[in-house]
């Protein structure tokens, strides 16, 4: 049964154009004489790494999208991995991905739509206490200063 795989690698940053290219078409071949079908190849060209792997710090990014059978992936992947051009790589199954954001999509569909219909019942409650608030009388300021019979305690500082 053949999926929809994205095969990403990278190529060490010393390999000449015409290496490179022969490394995409040697990797296509691989593909369709395994039965599988490269459905597109994208160069992304020289880019900066985010991390040193294999003590280069950019390389150049090639990506194939590819509809073939995990066997065949099996064996593209091990051919990545024993080619010293090649200092990384990583394989999605795009059927998966494409559940997943599937998936993703309809849970903020639903979030959008509960937030989307209007709340009144706390609306009007909330008008009901602030009319409440306004009939309510105001008491009448506390006095400053309220005249008491006591002595007034006074604190003298020892010299």
């Amino acid at each position: 049964m053949n999926r929809t795989y994205e095969i990403m690698f990278i190529v060490r940053p010393d390999v000449e154009e015409a290496e490179l290219d022969k490394l995409i078409e040697g990797f296509s071949a691989n593909v369709t004489n395994g039965g599988g079908e490269v459905k597109s190849v994208e160069k992304m060209g020289r880019r900066r790494l985010a991390y040193t792997v294999r003590k280069f710090n950019d390389g150049f990014y090639v990506l194939l999208n590819v509809a073939a059978a995990g066997s065949l992936i099996t064996e593209i992947e091990r051919r990545l991995r024993v080619s010293e051009q090649v200092i990384k790589f990583i394989t999605v199954r795009m059927d998966e991905e494409e559940k997943r954001l599937a998936k993703v999509k309809a849970i903020r569909d639903t979030k959008v739509k509960r937030s989307a219909q209007p709340i009144a019942a706390p609306v009007h409650a909330a008008a009901a206490v602030d009319t409440e608030e306004e009939k309510k009388p105001v008491a009448a300021a506390p006095a400053e200063h309220v005249a008491t019979d006591a002595p007034a305690e006074t604190v003298s500082a020892a010299v």
